[in-house]
């Protein structure tokens, strides 16, 4: 727990939890579907494995997570107290969408949004077998320009290293616009139209992969006018 702000309103209780950097993250990440740590750590890929280690410890004391070893790895899941988080880090979700839009450079990090596509990937919708999406983002430093998503279902897996398959499609985007079309700020359509995401591949596929991806939650967010 942080430092007690010795006031017995609840609100003031649950932010002596809540408040520590990277907590409410590290909860966005459970809600989001993770349950390793492993899986956390590429959710939040500028914390360090100490932090987070400390913060679900945490987390854990207090009830919210609960830590179940077994196989290979231990996971990491929400208790029915941590449950009742996922409206609570959707409401502030769709709040910053709603009130906070401006994105620094700082904050555009294609591992982070790989990792993002990789988990709402629509199975269903991608052709059977194995489907390899190629994404390029030209204007990044070199090291992190290009990217692959594997599909070959149950497993979608992201690669920053060739995997060595057939491409059936690659993406070349600008990647402030690419994170804004994942965010739902701009629609695939319109950053296609404007030459800045540039899908190569046969066309039934070009026009497939927007659906490839189920929207984020907060995609379907209202945005104010202007």
């Amino acid at each position: 727990m942080g430092a007690s702000y010795h006031q017995f309103c609840p609100v003031a209780k649950a932010m002596e939890l809540l408040d520590e950097r990277w907590t409410l993250l590290v909860v966005r990440e459970l809600v989001a579907g993770s349950r390793h740590f492993n899986e956390l750590r590429r959710g939040l890929p500028r914390m360090s494995p100490t932090l987070l280690s400390k913060r679900l410890q945490q987390l854990v004391a207090a009830g919210v997570v609960e830590r179940r070893p077994g196989g290979r790895e231990v996971q990491y899941v929400l208790t029915p107290a941590g449950a009742e988080l996922a409206p609570i880090v959707q409401a502030l979700g769709a709040w910053g969408v709603r009130w906070v839009g401006r994105l620094g450079d700082a904050d555009l990090d294609p591992k982070l949004l790989l990792w993002d596509l990789h988990r709402h990937v629509d199975q269903d919708a991608v052709p059977p077998g194995r489907t390899v999406v190629e994404f390029r983002f030209p204007g990044v430093e070199a090291g992190k320009r290009t990217w692959w998503l594997v599909i070959a279902p149950p497993d979608v897996d992201v690669c920053d290293v060739d995997p060595g398959h057939d491409v059936a499609v690659r993406v070349t985007a600008d990647l402030r616009r690419m994170v804004l079309v994942w965010r739902g700020d701009v629609s695939w359509a319109e950053a296609v139209r404007a030459g800045d995401v540039v899908l190569d591949g046969p066309s039934a596929v070009r026009r497939a992969v927007p659906s490839w991806f189920r929207p984020t939650m907060f995609a379907s967010v209202p945005r104010p006018a202007g």
